[in-house]
């Protein structure tokens, strides 16, 4: 029997180490926590894409009673984006989150299902996305794409 050992690599710093594009980037996640519909679970999470080029859309969490419904910021965020600029790569993706008490003060990390899409828009357009985890003390960088989030992940190349 063999061992594999699988390692993620992800950069911690403090919003103001960030590039003045990925914090406006993150700025933009921040402000979409303002038009998220969370009447449920009170918690506000909002995100931004870059798309090659440098165009900038946001997102929301979209809760429903009937809570499989609702759809991930992420998702919302990522669906608009590549239906609305199908040709335009997306580059970067920040995610920040608040509660009833503000912003969280260490980064939240997308769902499965939300992992598995950006994945997928990975693989759409042939490149890795640079994502951005916003929390008010730290910020979480990781530069590899969401594979490092997901490992031994499930791809097309299954299908085939």
């Amino acid at each position: 029997m063999k061992e594999m050992i699988l390692q993620t690599k992800v950069k911690v710093c403090g919003v103001d180490e960030l590039s003045a594009a990925d914090r406006e980037l993150v700025e933009a996640a921040r402000k979409a926590t303002y038009s998220s519909y969370a009447v449920y679970s009170k918690f506000n999470v909002g995100a931004a894409v870059r798309l090659e080029g440098g165009e900038v859309v946001t997102g929301s969490n979209q809760e429903n009673a009937a809570y499989p419904s609702g759809l991930c910021a992420e998702r919302t965020t990522i669906f608009w984006a590549n239906s609305q600029y199908p040709s335009k790569p997306v580059e970067a993706l920040a995610i920040a989150a608040r509660n009833e008490e503000g912003e969280l003060a260490t980064p939240i990390s997308p769902c499965g299902a939300c992992r598995q899409v950006i994945l997928e828009t990975e693989n759409r357009y042939g490149r890795p996305i640079r994502i951005i985890l916003y929390g008010a003390k730290e910020c979480y960088v990781v530069e590899d794409g969401i594979k490092a989030l997901l490992p031994l992940s499930f791809g097309s190349e299954f299908l085939e």
